[in-house]
């Protein structure tokens, strides 16, 4: 299981079209803060529906993207 899964989880459950997190909101998630790996991690996403879009590190928020289904 990866860190990260709590995450693409609270993604899945939302079923927003695009869903805009902070740094924070994605802390009150997991429980810890976003580090480098998330960048390596990002393509779980996939797994639970979701790509990871713009990260934002001067406004310190991520947005999310649904994925379509075929």
């Amino acid at each position: 299981m990866s860190k990260y899964e709590p995450l693409w989880k609270h993604l899945q459950a939302n079923e927003s079209e695009t869903l805009k997190l902070t740094y924070d909101d994605i802390k009150a998630v997991l429980g810890f803060d976003i580090d480098h790996s998330f960048l390596t991690c990002k393509k779980e996403a996939a797994q639970f529906g979701y790509r990871v879009g713009k990260i934002s590190m001067k406004e310190k928020h991520v947005t999310f993207h649904k994925e379509e289904q075929l």
